[in-house]
């Protein structure tokens, strides 16, 4: 081999290298979005002001950054209490909490760790909050 061989060989393998990275790169932008899901996207750090739908989304790695919000409707059981009502009587109470996302970018934006947040706040006794509660009476 002549040295100026060698040099052509490392030209196209640097080539090769760069193409092949480039299309790793534009593989990992796409994401599928099935039905129920909306994609909140941030662009540095910003909100964009819609939600991206079901479907192909392109976001591009470094600039944008999408969170993913399911659209179901996700019920949680509290579990049965004992109370005892003013008049002494006692009884024991079930309820049943439905969560459902109507503005994906509000929930991502205005609600801390949002994912998490309907399960752990059972965790710890609260104040009544202002879900919608269906109370049955055992």
């Amino acid at each position: 081999m002549t040295p100026s061989s060698e040099v052509i060989i490392d030209a196209g393998m640097f080539w090769l290298v760069g193409i092949s990275i480039l299309i790793l790169y534009l593989w990992s932008t796409i994401n599928i979005l099935k039905e129920h899901e909306r994609g909140v996207v941030f662009r540095l750090g910003r909100l964009l002001p819609e939600a991206m739908g079901p479907g192909l989304v392109f976001i591009f790695w470094p600039v944008y950054r999408m969170v993913r919000v399911s659209l179901r409707t996700v019920t949680l059981e509290v579990p049965p209490q004992d109370i005892i009502s003013r008049d002494n009587v006692s009884l024991k109470v079930n309820a049943i909490i439905y969560f459902r996302v109507m503005n994906a970018p509000r929930a991502i934006v205005e609600v801390e760790n949002f994912s998490t947040q309907p399960r752990s706040s059972l965790k710890r006794p609260r104040a009544p909050c202002s879900a919608r509660l269906i109370w049955t009476i055992c």
